[in-house]
């Protein structure tokens, strides 16, 4: 079972995501740091508000939070290219007959409209959301959940991501890991290199 990350490892989207809070800090004259960027990476839309609203001692809502967040990405998604060699090598998986689906901690509308956009329906039997889980990448309880809805234990799947937090809760839970390489994780290059199997720069690594 092969398990593909959308954000930052199929597409080239992590920057819509910095883009967002930049413009959200800005409305508030606060500016973007480390910091911040840490709290919110590659976790679920609720947990982010909930971080955010008191990072920032926020009066509006985490609903608020979210539906701004909402409107300033809204066709974001329309035209978000995939990924240098995604698609060479999800038709090679699929020729050979290889189980695959996505599991993204993006927003379920977001995703879709990406999935739609590039037509990879026919590569992917579901799309998996940690959001509708109500649960971050992190942990290896969800890790072992997902492997448990889709029948196969976590050591018969394959995850790829570009989030060191997902790569090690995946490999925590005894999965095999594919590190996979995007520009906002560069610092994190070699903590990746340590944690996962194998570390890739881009898919067509994989297709050679």
């Amino acid at each position: 079972m092969l398990i593909f990350d959308l954000d930052g490892t199929l597409t080239d989207s992590n920057g819509i995501w910095v883009d967002v809070d930049k413009i959200f800090l800005a409305r508030r004259g606060v500016p973007y740091t480390q910091e911040y960027y840490e709290g919110v990476a590659h976790t679920i839309l609720q947990n982010c508000a909930i971080f955010t609203k008191e990072f920032l001692n926020l009066e509006e809502s985490c609903e608020e939070i979210i539906a701004e967040w909402m409107e300033l990405a809204q066709n974001a998604y329309d035209n978000v290219p995939l990924k240098a060699g995604v698609r060479d090598y999800l038709d090679r998986c699929k020729a050979e007959g290889h189980r695959m689906v996505i599991f993204t901690a993006c927003v379920p509308e977001h995703c879709m409209t990406a999935v739609k956009h590039h037509g990879l329906d026919e590569y992917f039997e579901d799309v998996i959301f940690a959001q509708k889980m109500g649960m971050d990448k992190k942990s290896p309880e969800i890790f072992r959940k997902v492997a448990e809805m889709l029948n196969v234990s976590p050591e018969e799947c394959v995850f790829y991501d570009d989030s060191i937090s997902a790569c090690r809760g995946a490999k925590e839970a005894g999965m095999t890991v594919i590190g996979v390489y995007d520009d906002f994780f560069e610092e994190k290059r070699s903590e990746m290199e340590e944690v996962c199997d194998r570390y890739i720069l881009g898919f067509d690594e994989l297709v050679k």
